[in-house]
């Protein structure tokens, strides 16, 4: 009977133990009330534009890294001086989830009380130039001036950002306003409007096909979400040269998007793909592994990429 009591109270304690919380506030922990992240055209127009003025609020708060320029320009700052550890490599996703997750965390430090939105850019591939989140009134204006050739000129017209001033250009200090060169098509060449034929549910459909982590990111991130990219900026636009592409707030619509897409990936088959990982490090040789760190330089403490692998972990907490 002793026996039994010692065995039965050893269970329970044990039990206690694992039911403890972690000491990491960044590790995987189950949520239970998952906010929703929804694409911008289903939202609310109060709700775009509190995130709209959010985004602006940012314009007027100072870094928190110290250096000379706005919080805004953190972003961009980080984004381009990290750009080679985290592009072309299996992180790519994992450190760009998080990078979402702490810009929706600036906004709510600004007033906005919603969650991050997403451009569905599959849905609108026919004629991604008439998507609603270009609208000047309900979303963040359309294309630059087409005018002129020369750089720094191609400053969006409309819309709440036709007058936003940036810092950075790659990682050079070269002040310009907010620029959009919506690739035009040639239909000639079998090039449609801002490349929308590449990112095609069709496409989607072939990409989604992968099985494995490395195939599907590097369809991905190679395909589509490259495609978009030069699309919306082209070579001489904001969204174009990708180290700097934060510098246009649509860049976290689009990439809330590819993460979105990243999760209906994992939601095919979640126990096996949640924590799906792998492929080579920047390096070209060293396996990538879930306790890679994903750097912030500062901004945000690092943290391992099996932090941000599930987005109903408590320190994500949302769904699509």
């Amino acid at each position: 009977m002793k026996l039994l009591q010692v065995v039965t109270l050893l269970g329970a304690f044990i039990e206690a133990a694992v039911a403890l919380p972690s000491s990491d506030p960044l590790a995987p922990r189950a949520c239970t009330t998952p906010k929703l992240r929804k694409e911008w055209s289903k939202a609310t127009q109060s709700e775009r534009t509190s995130y709209i003025n959010a985004v602006k609020c940012l314009t007027t708060k100072p870094s928190k890294l110290g250096l000379s320029h706005r919080l805004y320009d953190d972003f961009v700052w980080v984004h381009a001086t990290l750009f080679p550890q985290i592009h072309s490599v299996p992180a790519f996703l994992p450190w760009h989830r998080y990078f979402v997750q702490l810009y929706e965390n600036a906004l709510h430090d600004c007033g906005y009380t919603g969650n991050a939105m997403y451009w569905d850019w599959v849905a609108d591939s026919s004629a991604p130039s008439k998507a609603k989140v270009w609208d000047p009134v309900t979303g963040f204006g359309g294309n630059g001036n087409q005018t002129s050739t020369t750089w720094g000129t191609n400053c969006v017209l409309d819309g709440p950002f036709k007058n936003l001033q940036l810092k950075y250009w790659n990682t050079e200090v070269r002040p310009h306003c907010l620029l959009r060169v919506w690739e035009p098509g040639y239909p000639e060449y079998n090039i449609t409007e801002m490349l929308g034929a590449s990112y095609t549910p069709e496409v989607m459909a072939t990409i989604n096909a992968e099985t494995t982590y490395e195939g599907w990111h590097n369809g991905l991130e190679n395909g589509p979400h490259g495609a978009v990219h030069q699309g919306v900026g082209n070579f001489a636009g904001d969204m174009g040269p990708q180290l700097s592409s934060p510098n246009d707030p649509m860049f976290f619509l689009h990439h809330t998007q590819v993460d979105r897409l990243w999760w209906l990936w994992q939601q095919q088959n979640p126990q096996a793909r949640t924590l799906a990982y792998g492929g080579v490090r920047e390096d070209g040789t060293t396996v990538a592994t879930l306790d890679d760190i994903l750097p912030m330089m500062g901004f945000a403490p690092d943290a391992k990429v099996r932090a941000y692998m599930d987005v109903k972990a408590t320190n994500l907490c949302y769904k699509y």
